[in-house]
């Protein structure tokens, strides 16, 4: 398909139908996106392609463990996980989340509490020593790291794109990394980037709708003029 609709219709899809991804395809996805940028061309990233059920179940246990987090200081009024969030706030927010847990559990559930049924799971990994993170002596929260990972990460969802699947970005299982790298035996200075699901969208995908540049653009600093089509 055409770039520019590409980049125009590529939604986080979250349900999927049953039809399997088989491995061809998935090794066709990710010989596309690696020819994503990174910085030194180092391409630090990691795939491992997750099919075993009950290393799927781990995932999905630890994922449904941050999400329930995330939900709780959602409901909260906080930006989840937050830098500036004050930590008592999240203390409380977290009693929540035990009850929305509680709650989760007597329902059908969504696509967190049925991530081990998704189509294709893709956990994508980075070599921590391997990346140029040029903001780390910020007195900030770093995210150019990223920088060399991400885009990698958005071809996957692309190149899914290009042959009618749909997928999602998640990151909630770096909320339990430690746990998650043991069980897939990954070696020291390895990092979660995130874990991407893919299937055929159970619903038609649509145009996005998304701010307009004159709303996040300026010329020559932050409150000057705006640029616009």
């Amino acid at each position: 398909m055409e770039l520019r609709d590409a980049l125009r219709t590529t939604p986080a899809t979250r349900t999927f139908t049953d039809a399997p991804v088989d491995d061809a395809t998935i090794a066709g996805i990710l010989d596309d996106a690696r020819f994503a940028p990174s910085g030194g061309n180092r391409q630090a990233w990691r795939v491992v392609v997750l099919k075993d059920p009950t290393i799927r179940r781990a995932v999905r246990d630890l994922y449904l463990a941050g999400w329930y987090e995330y939900l709780g200081q959602v409901q909260a009024g906080m930006t989840p996980f937050g830098v500036y969030n004050d930590q008592e706030q999240e203390t409380i927010a977290r009693s929540q989340s035990e009850q929305i847990a509680k709650d989760a559990a007597a329902g059908p559930g969504g696509f967190a509490e049925h991530l081990d049924e998704v189509p294709a799971l893709l956990l994508v990994l980075a070599d921590i020593s391997a990346l140029a993170t040029v903001d780390r002596d910020l007195d900030r929260y770093s995210f150019a790291g990223g920088a060399s990972l991400y885009p990698f990460v958005w071809n996957i969802l692309l190149a899914a794109r290009d042959r009618g699947l749909g997928g999602v970005i998640t990151t909630m299982n770096v909320r339990n990394e430690p746990a998650l790298l043991e069980l897939l035996g990954a070696p020291e200075r390895t990092g979660i980037v995130a874990l991407v699901a893919l299937g055929e969208p159970s619903q038609k995908i649509t145009k996005l709708k998304r701010s307009q540049i004159h709303e996040f653009t300026t010329i020559d600093s932050f409150d000057g003029p705006t640029l616009s089509l």
